[in-house]
């Protein structure tokens, strides 16, 4: 959520800077834009890790509860 918000207050600063001709106004509004990009790639990125990782625990359960199914004779 916060990369959306800093790519919107970016997009804003941007533009405000390109109409009033303040170039480090339009630069900042870039840099807030691309960091809340990124922060948006990140967020999606730790989403995925945390998906594999849930679906590695339940795996790794399963072996282990068959590992012990056999050695218990079931």
């Amino acid at each position: 959520m916060a990369g959306k918000t800093d790519q919107m207050k970016g997009k804003a600063k941007e533009a405000t800077g390109v109409l009033t001709g303040k170039k480090d106004l339009e630069s900042e509004g870039k840099s807030e834009r691309r960091t809340g990009e990124v922060k948006e790639k990140v967020g999606h990125a730790k989403e995925k890790v945390e998906e594999l990782a849930d679906k590695v625990e339940h795996k790794a359960g399963e072996v282990i509860e068959k590992g012990e199914n056999v050695l218990h004779g079931k």
